[in-house]
């Protein structure tokens, strides 16, 4: 019996850390096929839960968070650009690129847990915000998605015009908090060990690795 791992992917869909991250975790789990088994779950996480749906620019949002200049926040930009590139990921983020609210993007995936793959439907929401630039707060874009990864689109439009599975996510996210999550993504491995940040697939092997048991842990450098 191969040893298994459950993960936790707490992660907000208006991240693109958290889209390089998801890539670098898929590659090293198809990396580790055959020597462990992954049981992923999608966990829900806003970083601006005011985000309003018409969303705010990029730039000037990362001008107003961290009060760096323009030109520091254009140097992010192509930073962010390059680091997805490496990951598998065409990111488009220019200067009309904008943050969306998240919420109903995380009802889809909560609900897709149930009727469907969570995984492709997360990719491809990721992919809809970063790369295509398409307005993932508007649901008839959510639900031409989740169409387009064979589930329900009817059913994803009954779900965005009702309060279905608001309270599931809403209780979801503040579990996270509560387990003093503030930043993402945070990776969760057999709910004990944790990993931060979008790291790359070579990472995540070493890390799966060793949690599952394949690898020793690393001897601890003398004091």
């Amino acid at each position: 019996m191969l040893p298994r791992l459950k993960i936790d992917y707490v992660s907000d869909l208006a991240c693109p850390w958290c889209a390089i991250g998801l890539a670098g975790l898929v590659e090293a789990a198809s990396r580790l096929q055959g020597e462990l088994e992954v049981e992923l779950h999608f966990q829900p996480f806003e970083l601006n839960r005011n985000m309003p749906p018409e969303g705010v620019n990029l730039g000037e949002h990362l001008v107003a968070i961290t009060g760096g200049s323009a030109a520091q926040v254009e140097d992010e930009r192509r930073n962010l650009t390059a680091i997805a590139a490496e990951a598998g990921l065409a990111f488009k983020l220019d200067r009309e690129t904008r943050i969306w609210n998240s919420f109903d993007g995380h009802r889809l995936v909560y609900w897709a847990e149930q009727a469907g793959d969570p995984l492709l439907l997360k990719t491809a929401l990721f992919k809809a915000n970063f790369c295509e630039g398409r307005q993932i707060s508007n649901h008839e874009v959510l639900a031409d998605i989740a169409a387009e990864c064979g589930l329900d689109g009817a059913r994803a439009r009954e779900i965005l015009s009702s309060e279905t599975y608001l309270d599931e996510v809403d209780e979801r996210m503040k579990l996270w908090l509560s387990r003093g999550i503030r930043g993402v993504p945070a990776i969760i491995f057999n709910e004990r060990h944790i990993v931060e940040g979008g790291q790359s697939a070579s990472t995540f092997v070493n890390v799966m690795r060793q949690i599952a048991g394949l690898d020793p842990a690393p001897t601890p450098a003398p004091a």
